[in-house]
């Protein structure tokens, strides 16, 4: 049997990883999952270029700090705040929700660190997959089942996503157009104003003063407009920290500080 990848530098939710397999899972169904526990305290989710469109009607979309930049959508200004999730784990409207967050708990990750080969794996630790009379079965015959296929379809097509991801932060990159960022909000009786940064957007002003045939490249390789989604989307920040201060999650002046660098 394959082993399990290591469980240090597990990906984002996950507590642990196991590959799934007939032979051990054979009986097994899928069920779904009763509530999303594992993102009500969680402000920031990753998402794909394919989902700045979808998820910029909702969400903010930044860049994380760091050297490797990925794209995130902000459900909370602060950590440990999502303002659309209530306190069982359910959406409180219609969002869209993102590819990364419906993945789970199945992912594609490799049980081997040396080799390129994919598989299909589990979080052991979420409710929605085990022996049950209830859900759709994994395996009939040893065999992946049309549920199973589904599955892996939705992982693998999440993985092209990133690559297209990871290729479109290579060429954001190159082209010199991130910068640190910064919103500055005040709130009605509140002496200064509560600033945030810690994450990365698209420099404006470096969008606008590029040459002709330089946006022409973007707009040509489809980039122009995921460009414009984001920067559209940093308009929600506002609205979502006013969302937060009507919960009554909104940090106390004295926060400030540990507030700008969420």
């Amino acid at each position: 049997m394959a082993t399990a990848p290591s469980k240090q530098n597990l990906p984002l939710f996950y507590n642990d990883l196991m590959p799934l397999n007939s032979k051990e899972h054979g009986d097994w169904k899928s069920k779904g999952l009763d509530n999303a526990n594992f993102l009500k305290d969680q402000h920031a989710v990753p998402v794909t270029v394919d989902e700045f469109i979808s998820a910029g009607r909702f969400y903010p979309i930044v860049f994380s700090a760091g050297e490797n930049s990925v794209p995130l959508a902000l459900m909370g200004m602060n950590e440990g705040v999502n303002v659309f999730m209530n306190e069982e784990g359910h959406f409180t409207a219609n969002n869209y929700v993102p590819a990364y967050v419906r993945r789970y708990p199945f992912i594609l990750a490799k049980l081997n660190p040396d080799s390129t080969e994919l598989s299909l794996c589990f979080d052991p630790s979420a409710d929605a997959i085990g022996e049950s009379e209830e859900g759709e079965a994994l395996f009939e015959d040893d065999k992946p089942t049309e549920a199973t296929n589904r599955i892996l379809q939705f992982c693998e097509d999440f993985e092209q996503a990133g690559a297209r991801t990871q290729e479109f932060m290579k060429l954001l990159n190159e082209a010199d157009l991130l910068m640190e960022g910064e919103v500055s909000i005040q709130q009605d009786g509140a002496e200064k104003p509560f600033v945030y940064r810690g994450f990365k957007m698209i420099d404006e002003n470096k969008l606008r003063d590029m040459r002709g045939d330089e946006v022409r490249k973007l707009n040509q390789n489809g980039m122009l407009p995921l460009l414009y989604a984001h920067l559209f989307s940093l308009q929600l920040m506002r609205e979502l920290f006013a969302m937060q201060s009507a919960q009554g999650k909104a940090p106390v002046p004295s926060e400030i500080e540990e507030a700008a660098k969420s």
